[in-house]
């Protein structure tokens, strides 16, 4: 599990209709980010221009979704830019809340 100091948000028209167009609102994406439940994994078979990474976690309304984002420098601060969201399948869930548990137990 991988936490990642940030100092708020990226969103632009492109990646917040990205988002959108599965279900996910903004405030969803930003509660998964930066709720201390969330699995962050680095994506590396996506990461060739920019590292991105994965995050899995639960809505504030406790729906689970999938987050791709990168981190982004301006300044002095980090923002999280959001690449895509979708919610997740049960199969997913299952998976990931055996991964907590496991992470949890160490």
């Amino acid at each position: 599990m991988r936490k990642i100091a940030f100092s708020g948000f990226a969103w632009d028209k492109a990646n917040l209709s990205k988002c959108q167009e599965h279900g996910v609102s903004s405030a969803e994406v930003e509660h998964v980010l930066s709720h201390a439940a969330t699995l962050i994994v680095p994506d590396l078979k996506n990461s060739r221009s920019e590292p991105r990474y994965i995050a899995i976690g639960a809505t504030a309304a406790g729906r689970f979704a999938f987050v791709v984002f990168t981190p982004r420098q301006t300044g002095t601060r980090i923002l999280l830019r959001p690449i895509s969201a979708r919610y997740m399948h049960r199969k997913e869930i299952r998976k990931y809340e055996q991964e907590i548990a496991r992470l949890q137990n160490r």
